[in-house]
């Protein structure tokens, strides 16, 4: 198929394009994965001997009241610490990847805060399942309030990590918050080019034109039903050049032979390694009408307002969203770095602990915190 984003081939397989397993194997493989995270406070890592965890609320200046954990080095006391804050992956929740990079990373001596982005997770937001790249940008914003409040905190070694598709809002939330002193990103996923272009921008202009139109529609049949129908948030084309609809980012099964992009989101989001009840990728999809705003929105515009603060990309070699950092890195100022991990894949940064470069991780915020660094202000 042609113009087809990757992640959106998952959408054609829950039409039923696919060879489904057996109903025996699909009952056992639901019911092992839902036994180990109906519990309100599964997480899909071992929380750090090092590190205690608390969940903590905050407003954005919407008025949404946003959920995260927070997770402190256990022993240090009397001094102010660096500190971080995490969302994503898109469609993720705190209890995932973000949370164990926070776990990780207060491990190492940071004060980290995960937390779920408006209308997701446990956070609020009357509207369930809505993304806005405005409203999610601004929630990592609302976490440096927070998180730049606590007595333990150096306000003025805050950093923010992005993770997959919330790494735009990251790098988007910088361009315009100086007190964000310094960016990394893993697996890049830009999602107003993916929403708005598909993969590598392979949308015709005149499928453009069919999205928006069919968003447009989309929009009347909501108002007149009085509810916010789910749909696919990367927009897919059949052979025929018709839209596939779909209320599933991911199959509840994976076909014989499956696509390895597929294969690899469905081995975290669909299985004990990363399921979660309250993750959209592992349970649902987001409203139908989610990509209207990220067609208008075009993430990091203004990349160049970060500099001199540093920005740090981490790609898996493998991955098919390498190429989103890599446009990144030749779009910004500087100082920046490109990290490639060799024999990566997209997913395997978000929970693969031989592969994530937490030493990189931890040096690049610890040099870009230095005190008279000229990355700190004057």
């Amino acid at each position: 198929m042609k113009n087809i984003s990757l992640l959106a081939i998952t959408c054609l397989l829950v039409l039923g394009q696919v060879t489904a397993q057996t109903n025996q194997t699909v009952k056992s493989g639901q019911a092992k994965a839902m036994k180990v995270t109906t519990e309100k406070d599964h997480y899909t890592f071992q929380l750090s001997d090092k590190v205690t965890r608390k969940e903590v609320t905050f407003k954005n200046r919407y008025g949404i009241t946003i959920t995260g954990d927070l997770y402190t080095p256990k022993g240090v006391t009397n001094q102010k610490l660096p500190a971080l804050i995490l969302s994503g992956p898109f469609g993720a929740v705190k209890e995932q990847s973000s949370g164990l990079y926070a776990n990780e990373l207060a491990a190492r001596g940071f004060v980290t805060l995960a937390f779920d982005p408006s209308f997701t997770g446990e956070s609020g937001g009357e509207v369930r399942n809505v993304a806005s790249p405005d409203i999610f940008t601004e929630d990592f914003s609302a976490a440096v309030d927070y998180i730049g409040l606590l007595p333990s905190v150096d306000r003025n070694s805050i950093g923010a990590v992005g993770i997959c598709g919330l790494s735009g809002m990251a790098l988007t939330a910088a361009t315009s918050d100086s007190r964000i002193k310094a960016v990394a990103t893993a697996s890049m996923y830009d999602m107003s080019c993916s929403m708005s272009r598909s993969h590598k921008d392979s949308y015709t202009p005149e499928q453009r034109k069919k999205v928006i139109e069919y968003l447009s529609q989309q929009r009347w049949d909501d108002a007149e039903s009085g509810k916010n129908a789910l749909g696919l948030h990367e927009v897919p084309f059949d052979e025929n050049g018709n839209i596939v609809k779909g209320t599933r980012v991911l199959p509840e099964t994976l076909p014989k032979n499956p696509d390895p992009v597929l294969a690899s989101f469905f081995d975290y989001y669909r299985t004990k390694r990363g399921f979660h009840p309250r993750s959209i990728n592992s349970t649902t999809a987001w409203t139908a009408t989610t990509p209207m705003s990220f067609f208008s929105f075009p993430m990091a515009a203004n990349i160049e307002m970060i500099s001199p603060r540093p920005i740090l990309l981490i790609a898996g070699e493998n991955a098919h969203s390498r190429y989103y950092s890599e446009d990144i890195y030749k779009m910004a100022s500087g100082p920046k770095e490109l990290v490639i991990v060799p024999k990566a894949d997209h997913v395997d940064l978000y929970d693969r602990l031989d592969k994530i470069p937490f030493d990189k991780l931890e040096s690049f915020f610890r040099k870009s915190f230095q005190p008279g660094s000229v990355l700190q202000p004057n």
